[in-house]
């Protein structure tokens, strides 16, 4: 996290400011003078946190070499200590405003492949200390599974008397539209909105998108209801839902979800034409393409799937600017990256119910202990792309980086407690702390974007 920080600080606003405050090597002045500026010192805190990043690399480096890690571990925490001094030889290079353009640029890719290595030994080591090589599932088939049919979980209770079931059909459809999902995926159009900014960032604006995007997310969440009600009554986690317990009855869902649909596209239209498409296209993607096509066929369900929760960033953008492009791609490319780190957490928790269910998921099909590997791989592709957000999104700043740095270091503690501990309630502490991050990380996007 130590060199996330050094990442991170480097691709903010805050830090170019900083350089220019601070135009001496090592120090300011004449290159041994303390700075006479606020944003001076967080030039000098960044070369001291180097530094010590660089201690912290040299330190793992030998401890790797005592303790007889496996050869990957030594060999990527190697290239981290080999290219930590040519990270330093650049930075100093653009401190002094002698450098290039493309040393600056250097400079950053020096930084996010020492990251790189660094999350790699963790990842390899983690795994060489935690993992079971044995775990590797046998021809899983779905629907094949020896776990318990569906007329073997315990089913849920439904009322029978008039005003419970009435109450219990109200909030029936209330549960039909996902409402969990909404929050989370309506503050990454929003983020991506106040990143857009201009003139095009009105009050209907925000409203029209907000509201729509909320019924686009509950006619999807409705949609996969009714496709996957017979699945639904398989698992322990779904059976209590409405379309599996016929709380709902099926056309009602359809047309329930219609209308739904039909609302969310009116608002996105009178915002502009290229918002309604993508929301029609989040809409049948989330509803077909993930639902059906992706979720009960393939294991990388999941990874591809993360174009549903990424497609909010560019119909923020849309409604904007009127176009695609510019910082909506690249926090989509966030979210997109986050997804399976997120997600994976609670395949693992629930990975009987996956089975039970049909689902080729990750732990079902490839064993817990890729699973828990490929978490680290993208948590890491994800906090790698937010700081190239930060970069190229010039409203971001200060609090952004922050926030990603501290919510970055609570979700990779979380994981890593979630290989030494290997339970239902680690997983769900990393997928909880995943929540933690993006919620947060957006909120500050947003409060970065406005107060600019």
């Amino acid at each position: 996290m130590g060199a996330y920080l050094l990442l991170i600080v480097g691709a903010t606003t805050s830090l170019t400011d900083a350089a220019a405050a601070c135009t001496a090597w090592p120090a300011c002045g004449d290159g041994y003078a303390l700075p006479v500026e606020r944003a001076g010192w967080v030039a000098i805190g960044h070369r001291a946190l180097a530094a010590v990043v660089g201690l912290l690399v040299v330190a793992s480096t030998v401890l790797a070499w005592r303790n007889d890690a496996t050869r990957r571990v030594r060999a990527a925490l190697l290239v981290a200590l080999v290219l930590f001094p040519i990270q330093a030889a650049l930075g100093a290079l653009v401190a002094l405003g002698g450098a290039s353009a493309p040393a600056g640029v250097a400079h950053l890719v020096t930084g996010v492949v020492i990251f790189a290595g660094v999350l790699a030994a963790l990842a390899w080591w983690l795994e060489a200390a935690t993992g079971d090589p044995d775990d590797v599932p046998d021809g899983f088939e779905p629907g094949t599974d020896d776990l318990p049919p569906a007329e073997e979980t315990e089913q849920p209770a439904v009322p029978t008397a008039t005003v419970p079931r009435l109450k219990a059909t109200a909030s029936a459809y209330f549960r039909l539209m996902k409402p969990r999902l909404m929050w989370l995926l309506c503050l990454v159009a929003a983020a991506a909105m106040a990143l857009a900014g201009g003139p095009g960032f009105t009050p209907y604006t925000v409203a029209a998108t907000l509201v729509g995007g909320s019924l686009a997310i509950g006619a999807s969440g409705t949609f996969n209801h009714v496709l996957e009600r017979d699945v639904d009554k398989r698992m322990q986690r779904t059976n209590d839902r409405p379309l599996a317990t016929d709380l709902v009855p099926v056309p009602r869902a359809i047309a329930f979800g219609l209308l739904l649909t039909a609302v969310s596209l009116g608002l996105f239209w009178t915002v502009n034409p290229l918002t309604a498409g993508l929301g029609l296209l989040a809409i049948l993607f989330y509803s077909v393409v993930y639902t059906l096509v992706l979720k009960p066929n393939t294991v990388q369900n999941t990874v591809i799937g993360g174009a549903a929760g990424a497609l909010p960033a560019l119909i923020g953008w849309a409604a904007v600017t009127g176009e695609v492009g510019g910082g909506g791609l690249l926090l989509a490319l966030v979210i997109f990256l986050w997804t399976p780190a997120h997600f994976y957490n609670l395949a693992l928790a629930y990975k009987s119910d996956y089975a039970r269910g049909g689902f080729p998921m990750m732990p079902v099909v490839r064993g817990e202990t890729t699973t828990r590997r490929h978490i680290v791989w993208y948590l890491g592709a994800t906090l790698v792309a937010a700081a190239v957000l930060a970069l190229v999104a010039e409203p971001l700043g200060g609090l952004y980086a922050a926030v990603g740095v501290a919510l970055g270091a609570v979700f990779l503690w979380a994981v890593v407690r979630l290989h030494y501990e290997r339970t239902e309630a680690a997983a769900l502490r990393a997928f909880h702390a995943s929540n933690a991050y993006l919620g947060l990380l957006l909120f500050a996007v947003v409060i970065d974007a406005l107060v600019v």
